[in-house]
């Protein structure tokens, strides 16, 4: 409980006209003055009350893409055997603000409230704490009351439809061709990491989930499997937002679509990060969170290809980029004879050359997208 700056500036009113009243002997000034005394006193005996009422929050989706439809309930109960007053409560989203005007509640009485959340920007934001705000009508005391802790909403990249193609990995003589009945998933342990929703339960590793207190699986890799990976360029010397937020989305778009499609996914940035999840709805997860929250990072000067995709190969190398310099050019030329294809996304920018690549020059997201449907998935 405590007086709001309306408040404030009323009580030290109050209190020059009592002074002036008692100084010049006006009746009026001191009458004044013991009136404004007493709105500040009522205030905060109308405040000093808290809310006493029981609130649950819920969060409608708490995984949407950017523009995307979500919601946060409040339910409020009133327990107590009286009326209770309305109040303001207050949610936080990231650096904004949700307010809802709660009406009064008769005794046992409840109501819900519906407000929608903004989902205009990436990234992780952090929902809560929820504030319980009594005030006066004439808006001179304030209390409030924190209740309950926070929550995630995980505001994710646009993705566009496409049709993912990919590469298999080159055979030795002996290997014999790949077939449609290859195994999947079954030859290779390329690492064991923490479980994820969507993976599959027999392939837990015990000793890791013993060692460490977490669910660890292992995560298979076959060499027959089609493999996609793509490099999103996320340096510094990139351009800034909306261009940024457009390479994030074709990134997205594509790793999503190769996922779904069963193929060997790879994800890897400029700046060092590299996830690759075998494939179905665990990866796609996997995949929207870490672009969920990538942001334009390194030194000037720092490589577009990263050292461990520079010295790696196979299948195909999607490069998404709004900044290739004649440097670029040159390290892609190096990499290229390591994969059995390489595609550079050009946003808002000149088609750099590159021998034996394709590239696809393109204003925004949704323009390379159309443009992969039509020269690289047709």
């Amino acid at each position: 409980m405590r007086l709001t700056r309306r408040g404030a500036g009323t009580l030290v009113g109050a209190v020059a006209l009592v002074a002036l009243g008692l100084v010049a002997g006006h009746p009026l000034l001191l009458a004044l003055g013991a009136i404004a005394v007493g709105a500040v006193v009522a205030a905060l005996a109308v405040t000093a009350r808290r809310p006493g009422v029981e609130v649950i929050r819920e969060l409608f989706r708490d995984r949407v893409e950017r523009g995307g439809r979500a919601g946060i309930t409040l339910r409020v109960h009133n327990p107590a055997p009286r009326r209770q007053a309305g109040f303001t409560a207050v949610d936080r989203v990231g650096d904004h603000a949700l307010t809802v005007t709660v009406r009064s509640l008769a005794a046992g009485a409840e109501q819900s409230y519906l407000n929608e959340l903004p989902t205009g920007r990436r990234g992780r934001h952090e929902v809560g704490p929820l504030r319980l705000r009594r005030t006066d009508a004439l808006g001179l005391g304030r209390s409030e009351l924190l209740l309950g802790g926070t929550t995630t909403l995980w505001v994710y990249p646009r993705t566009h439809p496409v049709r993912s193609v990919a590469g298999s990995l080159p055979l030795h003589h002996h290997d014999g061709a790949a077939t449609e009945t290859s195994p999947r998933g079954s030859l290779d342990v390329r690492e064991v990491r923490e479980y994820v929703p969507g993976d599959e339960v027999r392939h837990l590793h015990w000793k890791a989930t013993a060692r460490t207190g977490r669910l660890m699986i292992r995560d298979y890799a076959d060499p027959h499997q089609p493999q996609f990976t793509v490099l999103l360029d996320n340096r510094e010397e990139t351009p800034a937002e909306p261009e940024f937020e457009e390479a994030v989305e074709v990134a997205a778009s594509l790793v999503v679509a190769a996922a779904k499609e069963e193929h060997r996914c790879r994800l890897v940035a400029s700046s060092g990060l590299d996830v690759a999840a075998a494939p179905g709805s665990g990866a796609v997860r996997r995949f929207l969170d870490e672009l969920c929250v990538v942001e334009r990072v390194g030194r000037p000067g720092s490589p577009l290809v990263p050292a461990a995709l520079a010295n790696a190969g196979g299948g195909m190398l999607v490069v998404v980029s709004s900044a290739v310099s004649a440097a670029d050019v040159a390290v892609l030329a190096a990499v290229r004879p390591r994969y059995v294809d390489v595609v550079v996304v050009a946003l808002r920018g000149a088609a750099p050359v590159i021998p034996g690549a394709r590239v696809l020059r393109a204003t925004d997201a949704l323009d390379a997208t159309s443009r992969w449907q039509a020269v690289v998935a047709r």
